[in-house]
């Protein structure tokens, strides 16, 4: 029985000492020095956004056209601009081709779920990594 007392006094001056060694109200943040960086140029990035600037960032657009004839890839981007009004469309000319992308996805999940939505009304859909405009 007086081993027990003993342990349990033992036990609680650790317990007691351990308490009164914490400082109370001190918080110490530790952090990487480029977390502070992060934080600066995503504060810049929303000051761009409420002031209107266009600001290009990695993501997704669905092509819907690709072909030789520049004026067939004007057609088809009249007759997406007259289905989908609310999308962007883009022509670009890589030799020998003029492709026509359209949309501004910030991730592939919604440029997928967008191509399903076109797969009525054309047959040959991909998607590409590309700079977007934020909005």
């Amino acid at each position: 029985m007086k081993w027990k007392n003993i342990v349990s006094l033992i036990f609680l001056v650790i317990v007691i000492h351990h308490a009164s060694a914490q400082d109370r109200g001190k918080v110490v943040v530790t952090m990487d020095p480029q977390i502070d960086s992060l934080i600066a140029k995503r504060l810049e990035l929303s000051k761009n956004v409420k002031s209107g600037a266009n600001i290009s960032v990695s993501g997704f657009r669905v092509q819907i056209f690709s072909g030789l004839d520049r004026q067939e890839a004007y057609t088809e981007q009249a007759k997406f601009k007259v289905r989908f009004p609310a999308y962007s469309t883009y022509i670009s000319y890589v030799q020998p081709n003029y492709r026509l992308r359209v949309g501004d996805f910030r991730t592939k999940l919604e440029a997928e779920k967008f191509m399903n939505e076109l797969k009525k009304y054309y047959s040959s859909l991909f998607i590409f990594s590309d700079m977007i405009i934020l909005r």
